[in-house]
């Protein structure tokens, strides 16, 4: 299993260092990532959430909320969203044949738009505690609009799987290799989960929402900024749960960090360790981030050029046929 990592547009939100801890001021926009993962099995593209897709860019204001888009600013470039990183990487779209979410939030389930042929996994709880859109703040955060793939959902029930280090009901994923796991994370939203993913015999864990900032998973002094604090609490459905799973978290990073990678969804810090690149620029602007694509992309590439597509798991690919010479 080979894993890339896709930040799928980046948020802005009011706040800047006291939302992000390294923007220069309080009066300034701060800066969040998407953080996403593609991941390349022998025979498809799976994808790790989706961050925010086309139809979000183009037209946010009959996609996203007011609210959301006054109080997160997300910036909103085309070539940021999956579907265009997973092009311009040579892959072809269509191959992205299974899309694994961690919740239902618009700034993670945004881009479903853009691979309607694509299976969606998700807990049975949180597609219907979404679909109920109780609260005021459900109707801003969860968004029908981006659901146009609905009959593609499939769920699971939040009471079974196995133990998997420390953790209950984790699971393997229907059609999905035994790499690919959901690992119960509730909190931030009633059905949240993680995303774990075994790669080369080292596990990496995309926590999702569980937590906001890298400092939370420090075992000694855990702490956050004030903003993106109170962001979370905005945001929970289940304080003891949220606080509790942070908890496991940090003994998980503890006892096993020779072992795994833990990181969240926004961190910029968590997101450029890992990609080896800054968050700023999209996946195919650099070297690929596993050793399988040795080439960067030639500055002449067209998107007029008609591409030749690699295959998930090809390592012989070379993607100099679809660009001009």
């Amino acid at each position: 299993m080979k894993i890339h990592h896709l930040n799928c547009i980046s948020t802005c939100p009011l706040g800047g260092r006291l939302m992000d801890g390294f923007t220069r001021s309080m009066v300034e926009r701060g800066h969040l990532t998407s953080h996403c993962l593609l991941l390349e099995a022998d025979d498809r593209l799976i994808l790790v959430d989706t961050g925010m897709g086309l139809r979000d860019v183009h037209d946010p204001r009959s996609r996203i909320s007011g609210f959301f888009l006054g109080l997160v600013a997300p910036d909103f470039r085309e070539e940021m969203t999956a579907i265009r990183q997973v092009e311009r990487m040579g892959f072809d779209p269509r191959d992205v044949r299974d899309i694994v979410l961690t919740h239902l939030d618009f700034d993670h389930a945004g881009g479903l738009d853009d691979f309607p042929h694509a299976r969606v996994h998700l807990t049975t709880r949180e597609r219907e505690y979404a679909e109920q859109q109780k609260t005021w703040m459900d109707r801003q955060r969860f968004r029908p609009q981006q659901w146009s793939t609905r009959g593609q959902w499939h769920t699971y029930a939040g009471s079974s799987g196995e133990k998997w280090m420390g953790f209950d009901c984790v699971r393997e994923l229907e059609s999905l290799p035994s790499d690919v796991l959901l690992v119960p994370l509730h909190g931030h939203t009633h059905g949240h989960v993680g995303v774990a993913v075994r790669s080369e015999g080292r596990w990496k864990l995309n926590a999702g929402d569980a937590y906001f900032y890298h400092a939370e998973m420090d075992a000694v002094r855990p702490h956050c900024t004030p903003g993106l604090r109170f962001y979370q609490w905005m945001l929970e459905k289940d304080r003891r749960a949220r606080l509790d799973n942070q908890k496991r978290l940090r003994e998980l990073r503890r006892t096993h960090g020779s072992d795994i990678d833990i990181f969240c969804s926004h961190d910029v810090l968590e997101f450029e360790r890992l990609a080896g690149r800054s968050a700023r620029i999209p996946a195919d602007r650099m070297r690929a981030d596993t050793p399988r694509s040795r080439a960067t992309v030639d500055p002449r590439w067209s998107p007029d050029v008609p591409p030749v597509h690699r295959r998930p798991g090809d390592d012989s690919f070379d993607d100099s046929r679809s660009r001009p010479h």
